[in-house]
C-alpha cells in the first residue's frame, strides 16, 4: 500500500485559517480530524464548506440512518475508496445492516437479503451510479416512498460521498490499522 500523499498537519504547522477550521471538526459530531480532512485542510475553505455539508448529510437529515449508509456504500464501492469503505461499513453494520448486505456490494453484487426499501434505494443508487441515470419508474418509484426531499437528500449523500471517496483516493488514503481494502472490480 502507497503511504498517503499528504500527511496531516501539526497546529504548528497551520495558519489561522487552518486551525479555526481543524478546531471545528475535532470539536463537532466528528471528534477529530482524520480522513479526507488531512487532504482538505490543505484549502481550509473548502474543508470547511465540506465539513458543513457533511454535518447535515451524516448527522442532521432526516434519512433512515440504515439507508443513509447503503448509499454510502455504494458510493464507497463505486469509487473502490477502501477508507470509506471501512469506516461505514462499520457503521452500517452499528445500524443494524445485515452482514450480508455489504459483502455483497463490496464484491459488486445485488444483495439477497434486501428488504424493499434497501432494494428500491440499491436499484436507484446502482443506475445512477453506473448510468448515470435512473429509470423512469424507478425514480417514480422512490418518489413515491421516500417522498422528493429525502430522494435529493439521498442523491445529495451519494454526492458528497463521491466527492469524499475522489478526495481519499486522490490522497491515496490508507485503511485504518486492522481494516481490508474493497475486493478490485472486474475490469
Amino acid at each position: 500500500m502507497n503511504a498517503p500523499r499528504l500527511r496531516p498537519l501539526s497546529p504548528q504547522e497551520m495558519t489561522t485559517d487552518q486551525q479555526r477550521v481543524a478546531h471545528a471538526i475535532a470539536t463537532g459530531p466528528r471528534g477529530g480530524v482524520r480522513g479526507p480532512f488531512v487532504a482538505l485542510l490543505r484549502s481550509p475553505e473548502l474543508a470547511d464548506r465540506i465539513r458543513s455539508l457533511g454535518d447535515y448529510v451524516r448527522f442532521e437529515s432526516g434519512l433512515p440512518p440504515q439507508l443513509r449508509e447503503l448509499v454510502i456504500l455504494l458510493a464507497a464501492r463505486f469509487w473502490s475508496a477502501n477508507y470509506e469503505w471501512h469506516a461505514h461499513q462499520q457503521a452500517a453494520l452499528k445500524e443494524g445492516m445485515n452482514p450480508e448486505i455489504p459483502k455483497a456490494i463490496a464484491e459488486n453484487r445485488r444483495p439477497s437479503t434486501l428488504s424493499s426499501d434497501e432494494g428500491l434505494i440499491y436499484d436507484f443508487f446502482s443506475q445512477l451510479l453506473s448510468k448515470r441515470d435512473v429509470a423512469d419508474e424507478t425514480y417514480q418509484a422512490a418518489i413515491e416512498r421516500f417522498g422528493e426531499k429525502s430522494v435529493v437528500e439521498l442523491i445529495g449523500t451519494a454526492g458528497y460521498y463521491s466527492l469524499i471517496s475522489l478526495v481519499l483516493n486522490a490522497n491515496r488514503t490508507p485503511v485504518p490499522e486492522g481494516g481490508s481494502p474493497l475486493p478490485p472490480l472486474p475490469t
